[in-house]
């Protein structure tokens, strides 16, 4: 009987024992696709180039195609990605599901030729990395067709892409039956038009014509038909100009009658001496002229004229935006409560901040004021990367706020309010690097015993609101400086040390002249990788008297 109750014990503690659930997480590994590229790959002109934008706080890939490929069966000619991860994408937009890798790839050359990388990109595509999540992404490819009409004479022309209708206007005096032609793309610049207007000395527009017009990409005998209307403008062209104002520049931007050319000339509402802007300087591009004013005062109110021949003179005035400082960029406000140091004073108001709220959580604040300066005036910030008990954190300094702090991981908010066009950020620095000696990833090894290194960097952006970061790596979010968002942007990089105080300029290169920026982004660290909890203990980057330049 005894051994018969033992039995049945022992029966149920293995039943028990196999419906133990396991509660072990699986480990966060990221699925980041890092290059991305395609065939027929250009910029938003056309121009051959493989830049693609990658956004990995969003999951978003954007890029250009030129007019020789077919986007509806757009071939991937490389494809990386982060940990070994699995590519997933619906079959239905596949040309060949079947043939689709897997597995990211260097190039065509590294997958088995029977593989089949045409995918349909006439619409966004999501493509999901697995690894022990999912990622999911999304690509947005934009066909450039650059459609360009010149006739002798025009003074304006609209293309309708949709239902395939072109209306040319030409001045009053232009015969219809008898134009010339200067250029005629309808099919974009590696497309054709049949019959092509522009291989007879004029051609006759008094009635529709209708064409026959091939895309690049299409096969002989594939066509689709377009039909052309011409007439003679009953109004004067207007040398009205549109204007984008910066702080020491701006654009001007018109319509012209095809074959003249304007006389642009400007001066400060207060001179009496006008200048003249040089002809080389005005670009004519069909009916369409620009040309930028340069060398202006930030804040200043100007005049300008434009003149065309056969028109009446154009004449208004602009004002440019004014040469907003950086607020607080000489780090000599500080305020401390406990343990934590804050870079503002006491009764002000935040423009800067610092990770301290998160490194007090386990020891002191690792950004504090000294008062080793550039000049010997006032104070500076110091930014020193600690190993804190727990883990390592890089000094760090930055336009924004800390918000909270999840754990010992900070949560931040960067960008301050800011609609001026700086063409640098003068920076006075001195650096100390230690060599790597703290590795938060697996995939950051390699960088163990080589040079720390600082990185500063300023960003001017068009975000909606302040960008939220996070440094938690199962919630990542980090500055990405190749958001689309992003309208100008400069960096400092540098992993060796100084004995003294260096002087820099970071000049903005500006990927966007007609955008106005909402926000400016300023961030230095001691440890370029210090998102990533890694870098050398040690290393430290004084700075003093950030200010933004406008030339």
């Amino acid at each position: 009987m005894t051994n018969k109750i033992l039995y049945y014990l022992f029966c149920l503690l293995l039943v028990t024992a196999c419906n133990i659930e396991n509660d072990i997480p699986y480990p966060i590994v990221d699925g980041s696709i890092q290059a991305f590229e395609t065939e027929g790959q250009c910029d938003a002109n056309g121009n051959s180039s493989t830049q693609t934008t990658i956004n990995k706080n969003d999951r978003t890939i954007s890029l250009y195609v030129d007019d020789t490929v077919d986007l509806t069966q757009l071939r991937i000619t490389k494809l990386t990605v982060t940990n070994d991860a699995t590519l997933v994408i619906d079959s239905t937009i596949c040309n060949n599901y079947s043939k689709f890798p897997t597995t990211g790839f260097e190039s065509l050359e590294a997958i088995p030729v029977s593989s089949d990388t045409r995918v349909d990109f006439s619409k966004s595509v999501q493509m999901t990395l697995r690894t022990y999540q999912d990622y999911t992404w999304k690509i947005d490819v934009q066909q450039i067709i650059n459609r360009e009409i010149e006739v002798e004479q025009q003074q304006k022309v609209i293309i309708d892409k949709i239902n395939h209708n072109v209306i040319i206007y030409v001045a009053p005096e232009q015969s219809l039956s008898r134009i010339k032609v200067k250029t005629f793309k309808l099919g974009g610049t590696h497309g054709s038009v049949s019959p092509d207007p522009t291989t007879t000395e004029t051609f006759d527009f008094s009635q529709p014509v209708v064409f026959q017009v091939t895309q690049g990409w299409e096969a002989e005998g594939t066509y689709t038909e377009w039909t052309v209307f011409a007439y003679q403008s009953d109004e004067e062209m207007s040398n009205e100009a549109g204007v984008f104002t910066r702080a020491t520049s701006a654009s001007l931007s018109g319509n012209i009658q095809s074959g003249k050319r304007p006389t642009i000339t400007y001066k400060k509402e207060t001179d009496s001496e006008w200048s003249t802007v040089a002809d080389a300087d005005i670009e004519v591009k069909g009916t369409n002229y620009t040309t930028t004013l340069k060398g202006l005062e930030p804040g200043e109110t100007y005049q300008y004229n434009i003149q065309i021949s056969g028109s009446e003179d154009y004449t208004n005035t602009f004002t440019t935006a004014p040469a907003t400082p950086l607020t607080d960029g000489s780090f000599d406000n500080w305020h401390q409560v406990d343990k934590l140091w804050n870079p503002w004073p006491s009764e002000g108001e935040s423009y800067w901040d610092t990770g301290n709220k998160g490194a007090i959580t386990i020891s002191d604040s690792n950004s504090i004021p000294t008062d080793e300066t550039y000049d010997g005036n006032g104070r500076a910030a110091s930014l020193e990367s600690k190993y804190l008990v727990m883990k390592f954190a890089a000094g760090n300094i930055f336009t924004g706020s800390y918000v909270k702090t999840v754990g010992t991981n900070g949560v931040l908010s960067f960008g301050r309010e800011f609609s001026s066009f700086p063409t640098k950020l003068r920076i006075n620095y001195k650096y100390t690097s230690a060599t790597i000696d703290r590795i938060g990833e697996d995939a950051l090894s390699s960088l163990r015993g080589q040079p720390d290194s600082c990185h500063i960097y300023v960003a001017l952006t068009d975000w909606d609101e302040p960008r939220e970061i996070r440094t938690r790596p199962s919630e990542r979010q980090l500055f990405d400086k190749t958001d689309p968002k992003i309208i100008a942007y400069a960096e400092l990089i540098q992993g060796s040390s100084d004995s003294e105080y260096r002087q820099q300029d970071l000049v903005l290169d500006y990927r966007y002249t007609d955008r106005t920026p909402k926000y400016i982004v300023v961030v230095a660290t001691a440890s370029k990788y210090g998102d990533y909890f890694t870098g050398g203990v040690g290393s430290k980057l004084l700075l003093d008297n950030f200010e933004l330049i406008y030339e």
